[in-house]
């Protein structure tokens, strides 16, 4: 991989989630070792976070959130195919089994989707940056088509497309996780096609799904993309996403959207990633991949072709190079 062009942004996720989590996030771009955040304006520390943007100037996108804690939008004021009796969001996989099962109905997600998408230009006053989905909720079958409507109509041109090469074999990640992942992978080949029909973006690589807590090591990322970019001729450009979500370790009952912070959030993994994204060898690593770091609205990112969403090549979604 070395003398490959590689323009890399480090997205930091969760931002809002905790001024802990945003303690961390924010000391990791300071040190250049993040570029750019994803913010949870349904996160309790969402108006924090969005002070702390505007005062250090971090490029930030919206971090759509479907299924952890409480909706933004009208939901919230009565009952809703997002929510269970209590009013919270259904989790991680009970959305992911109401929209398979055909129990969400997809005007209530767009409706969602613009409420956080205004309570962002509230917050910011403008535009995210990019929108991704919190637990990739934004590629899933169904939302991926209400998800690009409501970004062209708000005028949002980049995304994410959680898309990592190879990590079926990723064998130090759990069955359950590398199950998980493999289907995020499969959602995202699908979501392919509604996503460029509605003229969104996203970078030609994406990385995290197998360097996500206590899996991430300089060593893991480089190795992700040096498997994103196999068969990609070594003079050509390339742009590519990390995601990562670093931070300090929420200490309930502070954080969360609305429940309280999980264990993930609490665990000693969101540390253990932000020390690998400040430490020296992460950075030397990526500098002799001939990797350079950068946000994502610095980044000439490229309309991808439409091609058939099932190839599990990234030629997908990769423009052919310059003659």
């Amino acid at each position: 991989m070395t003398g490959s062009r590689v323009r890399l942004v480090v997205t930091a996720d969760d931002f809002g989630y905790c001024p802990r989590r945003d303690e961390g996030i924010v000391e990791a771009f300071l040190a250049g070792a993040v570029t750019s955040v994803s913010l949870l304006v349904n996160g309790a520390a969402a108006e924090s976070a969005a002070e702390l943007a505007r005062r250090h100037r971090i490029p930030t996108g919206l971090h759509a959130n479907l299924s952890e804690g409480r909706p933004v939008g009208p939901a919230r004021k009565g009952s809703s195919s997002l929510l269970s009796p209590e009013g919270f969001f259904l989790g991680k996989m009970g959305f992911r089994k109401a929209v398979a099962a055909g129990d969400v109905v997809l005007p209530q997600v767009r409706e969602e989707l613009e409420a956080q998408l205004s309570r962002f230009r509230e917050l910011l006053g403008r535009n995210p940056t990019h929108v991704d989905g919190h637990q990739h909720v934004h590629v899933l079958p169904g939302v991926c088509q209400v998800f690009a409507e409501a970004l062209q109509a708000f005028g949002v041109r980049f995304t994410r497309l959680p898309l990592e090469r190879g990590v079926g074999s990723c064998t130090w990640l759990e069955a359950p996780a590398r199950a998980f992942a493999c289907a995020v992978e499969q959602d995202a080949r699908a979501a392919i096609g509604p996503f460029a029909r509605h003229g969104l973006r996203w970078t030609d690589a994406f990385m995290g799904l197998s360097t996500c807590g206590r899996h991430m090591s300089a060593h893991r990322v480089s190795g992700a993309l040096a498997r994103a970019l196999e068969g990609i001729p070594p003079r050509r450009a390339v742009t590519a996403e990390l995601m990562a979500h670093p931070g300090y370790p929420s200490v309930p009952p502070a954080g969360g959207c609305g429940e309280g912070p999980d264990a993930f959030s609490c665990s000693w993994e969101r540390l253990h990633e932000l020390r690998i994204l400040m430490a020296p060898a992460l950075r030397t690593r990526l500098a002799q991949d001939g990797v350079q770091l950068c946000a994502l609205d610095d980044l000439d990112s490229k309309k991808p072709r439409e091609g058939t969403p099932n190839e599990a090549a990234p030629e997908t979604f990769l423009e052919p190079p310059s003659p």
